[in-house]
């Protein structure tokens, strides 16, 4: 458990995506603390063996919770979430959350039944996706499109390179043929591209994540055991992210990118394995 009196999360993904989830987090419970921790040594995840995936999750996470003790678990990658979630909360008692793409909140949003998918290629050919369709979004149209350059293009913006407009235009020409009214971001990067992505469909109406729904589930979990996510007066001075680690080198750009976003981190570590 962290410090008596303070909450504190671990927020873990392949790369920056898990930020639009942490921010989230921080607006719901400005209070908590965050630690970040990014696998980007291994990004995209998409491209691993599950069995990496599983190895490389637990011994980050397991390493993490040792030098930070935290008191819940946020896993905002959605090929970590579908592989590794049984086997990180077989090795700890802390709780663990997963991040689903947002299909039941869409097809109960959508008012003409065509609903766009989102997601990374990896992620829209998992059998779970079927399953989510099938029992929550029968009724729907559901156009699924997967495109590699997404993530990348998310990546890119913390080192401030402009996303390409023209050819998130063509990325997701799909949708747009197809009308849809309502979009499932199905990959924590995607948020952070929702500007671009509105110039690119402006006739969508509703844009789906699962940004809020995780945060209220953490605030729920936190209660349950009886830890306050509103400890005294919260000082705006106070850096939300006490700690982001990287497996990798730290992005170029982070920091900035990261105070942009209202998550101003305490201290950045790269290479992070090498130096814990």
């Amino acid at each position: 458990m962290s410090e008596a009196g303070a909450s504190r999360i671990l927020i873990f993904d392949s790369g920056v995506g898990g930020l639009s989830v942490a921010a989230c987090v921080h607006e719901a419970m400005p209070h908590v603390s965050m630690v970040y921790l990014a696998d980007n040594a291994a990004f995209p995840y998409g491209d691993q063996p599950e069995s990496v995936v599983i190895e490389r999750c637990c011994s980050l996470i397991a390493r993490a919770l040792e030098q930070y003790p935290c008191d819940a678990i946020v896993i905002a990658c959605n090929t970590a979430s579908t592989v590794a979630l049984p086997h990180l909360r077989a090795m700890t008692e802390v709780p663990v959350v997963g991040v689903v793409p947002a299909v039941k909140p869409a097809a109960a949003q959508t008012l003409n039944h065509c609903i766009g998918l989102l997601a990374t290629p990896a992620t829209v050919r998992r059998p779970y996706i079927d399953q989510l369709v099938g029992e929550f979004a029968a009724d729907c149209q559901v156009e699924r499109v997967g495109h590699p350059g997404l993530v990348q293009w998310a990546e890119g913006l913390v080192r401030g390179v402009p996303v390409p407009q023209a050819e998130l235009d063509l990325a997701v020409v799909e949708l747009r043929d197809a009308g849809v009214d309502t979009v499932v971001l199905g990959c924590t990067h995607y948020p952070l591209l929702l500007d671009n992505l509105k110039r690119s469909l402006p006739g969508v109406k509703f844009w789906m994540d699962s940004g809020e729904a995780i945060a209220r589930r953490v605030a729920w979990l936190l209660a349950q055991v009886h830890l306050s996510v509103n400890v005294g007066e919260h000082d705006m001075s106070c850096t939300p992210v006490v700690a982001a680690l990287f497996s990798g080198s730290a992005p170029e750009g982070i920091a900035g990118f990261m105070t942009g976003l209202a998550l101003q981190p305490h201290a950045i570590t790269g290479n992070w394995l090498g130096k814990s």
